[in-house]
């Protein structure tokens, strides 16, 4: 923002601040000084909201705030820091941006289409629910891809993005990992986030306390979605802290060895797999320390399941076709072709799958329930997208060096590869608020980090030609 508007806005904040004092208390006028701060701060430098929303999105995804209708601070956020940009493109240059490439012309496609079925969701979904909120929710957590692309210009800016990331992560772990180590039970950490603003804790704890209440409970509210969140950030904090160093390789191994703890306690099934799929895939594709990651990963899950036997009766029953959720998948897979004809254009915004009155059932896969909200165009169009995205930032050689320069690449990659294979299970990663959100962001930094890693290759191989042959 340009100094011009110093000396009017100066005069102006103490007008109004000084009217103020004859009508409100002190401290609420503090209040409001401080967020006036912060406010023309993130006026000034809108990645400092960024990466403030990556770290409450990682520490505190679902704490809410009430601006008349509820929402996570985490979204609102969103909303402010794209406000601060629109803002600055008024009164500002505009700054160069990255050239856009056909991952994010497909998002966008998938942006615009879904305004069809929020529609038609409105129109004959007869359920309470606001479609208008909870679209536009939605549509924030998409526009991360764009946002990071148009605040995240360099690799310090990156490596700060990352940081961010990881210090959320370790703070949510360092908060959930005792409580839960102490009490042995998922609901012994709902007071303290009532406390921080957890508005509809109950309603999602009635379950977490039956049949899961032995599993992890964690700011993310559901067990599997911890595993979830687990799964996509594990690879970036384990590839970050093993090629950084000082206190920023302690940062990532620290995130990297309490998320694996995390997501052993939390019993997912579908996070253990695809993680355990993508380090298969990473060791045959000889990335350094792979190897040890899997022994040690194995030795510590093995010394947490021998030490706490709710553990061992959750791994003994995790894979059996008799067990309750397993049952529910396939109950949800043989039904979904009913809930495909009773909506083929989507249900919209309006309200979570199945639709309240109707004796159908949701669906625990990401790609169908693409279809279950959006119809089947909803789902080729993220299909689309995420294939243009793998098809350029997918590897170029059979075997891949781990080193401080791809190591951002290479996390990301393996942490959006851990969260695509888990959509065979959960569908978390398409509509669940905040966590779609970071799923987003670890696309836009693995285009940023793909894109700089091709440039810097063709560059060196541009100039090993330039240069005279010896004869």
């Amino acid at each position: 923002m340009s100094s011009s508007f110093g000396m009017p806005l100066a005069a102006a904040a103490g007008l109004l601040f000084g009217v103020l004092l004859w009508f409100l208390s002190p401290l609420k006028v503090a209040v409001l000084i401080v967020a006036m701060v912060i406010g023309l701060n993130l006026l000034r430098r809108p990645l400092l909201g960024l990466l403030l929303f990556a770290v409450i999105a990682t520490f505190l995804p679902y704490s809410t705030i009430s601006i008349g209708v509820r929402t996570t601070v985490s979204e609102l956020l969103i909303l402010v820091v794209w406000a601060c940009v629109m803002f600055q493109n008024i009164f500002e240059e505009p700054r160069t941006k990255q050239a856009a490439g056909p991952t994010e012309r497909y998002v966008l496609a998938l942006i615009l289409f879904s305004a069809f079925p929020f529609l038609v969701g409105q129109l004959t979904v007869n359920a309470e629910g606001s479609g208008i909120a909870n679209w536009i929710r939605w549509l924030a957590n998409v526009s991360l891809l764009f946002l990071v692309a148009r605040l995240v210009h360099d690799e310090p800016t990156r490596e700060r993005m990352v940081q961010a990331l990881l210090l959320g992560t370790l703070a949510m772990l360092l908060l959930s990992l005792p409580i839960f180590l102490v009490e042995r039970s998922a609901a012994a950490i709902n007071p303290l986030l009532t406390k921080l603003g957890y508005a509809t804790l109950d309603e999602v704890i009635r379950d977490t306390s039956g049949a899961v209440f032995l599993r992890m409970g964690s700011p993310w509210i559901h067990p599997n979605t911890l595993g979830g969140a687990m799964a996509l950030v594990l690879p970036l904090a384990l590839c970050y802290g093993i090629t950084r160093q000082s206190w920023r390789r302690a940062l990532g191994i620290s995130a990297g060895v309490l998320g694996v703890i995390a997501l052993l306690l939390s019993g997912s099934r579908g996070a253990l797999v695809s993680l355990a799929v993508v380090l298969v895939w990473m060791a045959v594709r000889r990335v350094p320390f792979t190897g040890r990651l899997l022994l040690t990963g194995s030795a510590l899950g093995l010394l947490l399941v021998l030490s706490y036997p709710p553990l061992q009766e959750r791994i003994s029953t995790m894979f059996e076709f008799s067990d309750a959720s397993t049952s529910v998948r396939f109950d949800e897979y043989a039904n979904f072709p009913r809930a495909m004809a009773a909506y083929p254009f989507g249900i919209g915004f309006k309200v979570e799958p199945p639709v309240p009155g109707t004796d159908l059932l949701g669906i625990s896969n990401l790609w169908l329930n693409f279809i279950y909200r959006l119809g089947l165009p909803g789902m080729l169009l993220f299909i689309a997208a995420t294939w243009s995205w793998w098809k350029e930032t997918r590897p170029r050689s059979a075997r891949i060096d781990l080193t401080s320069d791809n190591a951002i690449w290479l996390g990301t990659t393996a942490g959006l590869l851990a969260a695509l294979f888990s959509g065979l299970f959960d569908h978390y990663f398409g509509f669940q608020p905040v966590l779609v959100g970071l799923f987003w962001i670890m696309i836009a930094l693995n285009l940023q980090e793909s894109r700089r890693l091709r440039a810097t290759d063709q560059a060196i191989a541009e100039g090993d030609s330039a240069q005279p042959q010896r004869t």
